[in-house]
């Protein structure tokens, strides 16, 4: 398979996807009524699309391509506010949050297309257990070079947006210890993690030829990355995102998303290695494992500082390109939540931690979730 031409786009455009979960209005564990949500909402005109995903209990909305942050925000709402009128009628509910806090895995459903039952036959359990939730962020890119320049710089701040979205802290009934443990179970897919350090797309469409060759894929959706090029689209796919709560933190995080890819190609704040990779899966863990408390190794430096800390930092040097963007209300929502709360797992924790009983905890989320 070809891997085809990088269509053009415009640059820093925003696309916003998110996975949501769909819960019982009474005992608020998972309910596989994704198809008649699906059928329900056809009759609204939306921007954007509404899709399945892999097992039943889930939903995928998205966005159409924004300019900024104000129109993603709008258009989140108008989806929100369709979806949640339609679940009503089906006696359900919607959340966010990055994976259900106690639902069994063996107990879901696989959406029934060709797509999803060959990757149920291909993952085996995996499928079932990859009922988790994430947002993705996909950012528009003038050609295909640019795009992957951007990928790799964006690269070093994917455990800042880990630690930003972090909204998994429960699993089948128990605290992991985790403030994102959705990312464990996409770390288990054997074509996850970081792609590889090319810069050109010359260079890559070889590594992608050398890859079908080997049959391991067949196009670029086989590739589980934390960041992907989407070269249909002419955008890069920031993957590493739990679905937040609320769709203003959603908004606010591709805000911040958009803010960082300006800074990144205008300023051109570092220059680009191999070697800034060295410490990427000890970052990645840090932000998985501790949120905004994780430990952050610096690419050039080695120095080691606090992923809290560090985000403020970053936060500061975007300030006049939120400015030129419009978005300042993202930055100053995302700096309130961080100097507050914190992340959406400490919100999750502390209402268990209150409450003792994680029905209520998912039933505080669709509150939360439905605005």
């Amino acid at each position: 398979m070809s891997l085809g031409a990088f269509s053009k786009s415009q640059p820093l455009t925003l696309g916003v996807e998110l996975e949501l979960q769909i819960v019982n209005s009474d005992d608020y564990d998972l309910a596989p009524v994704s198809g008649d949500l699906l059928r329900l909402v056809k009759k609204h005109s939306l921007p954007g699309a509404i899709t399945p995903e892999i097992t039943s209990s889930m939903i995928e909305l998205s966005t159409g391509i924004c300019s900024g942050y104000g129109q993603a925000l709008s258009e989140l709402g108008q989806i929100r506010d369709a979806l949640v009128s339609c679940a009503e009628q089906l006696d359900v509910s919607l959340c966010g949050g990055g994976t259900h806090p106690f639902q069994h895995w063996k107990r879901q459903r696989i959406f029934e297309t060709p797509r999803f039952h060959e990757l149920s036959s291909l993952y085996g359990y995996l499928s079932k257990q990859f009922t988790i939730f994430g947002q993705h962020v996909h950012i528009g890119c003038p050609s295909a070079d640019e795009a992957l320049v951007l990928l790799h710089g964006m690269s070093r701040f994917i455990p800042h947006l880990i630690a930003l979205a972090a909204s998994s802290p429960f699993v089948q009934g128990e605290d992991t210890g985790f403030d994102s443990a959705r990312l464990n179970s996409v770390f288990a897919f054997p074509l996850s993690g970081r792609a590889p350090f090319v810069q050109s797309w010359d260079d890559f469409g070889v590594y992608f030829d050398k890859m079908t060759r080997t049959g391991v894929v067949a196009g670029m959706k086989d590739f589980y990355w934390d960041i992907r090029p989407k070269p249909e689209f002419g955008t890069i796919e920031v993957r590493v995102l739990d679905t937040p709560l609320t769709i203003e933190k959603a908004a606010a995080i591709a805000g911040f998303i958009q803010c960082l890819a300006r800074w990144i190609t205008i300023e051109k704040p570092f220059k680009l290695s191999e070697d800034d990779y060295l410490p990427y899966t000890f970052n990645r863990f840090q932000a998985c494992r501790f949120g905004l408390d994780g430990t952050f190794v610096d690419p050039e430096t080695g120095e080691h500082r606090v992923l809290r800390d560090d985000l403020f930092t970053v936060l500061s040097r975007l300030d006049s390109h939120a400015s030129d963007l419009k978005a300042e209300p993202a930055l100053q929502y995302l700096r309130r939540e961080i100097a507050g709360v914190g992340n959406d797992a400490a919100w999750l924790r502390r209402v268990e931690a209150e409450t003792h009983l994680l029905p209520e905890v998912v039933r505080r989320a669709t509150r939360r979730w439905h605005g």
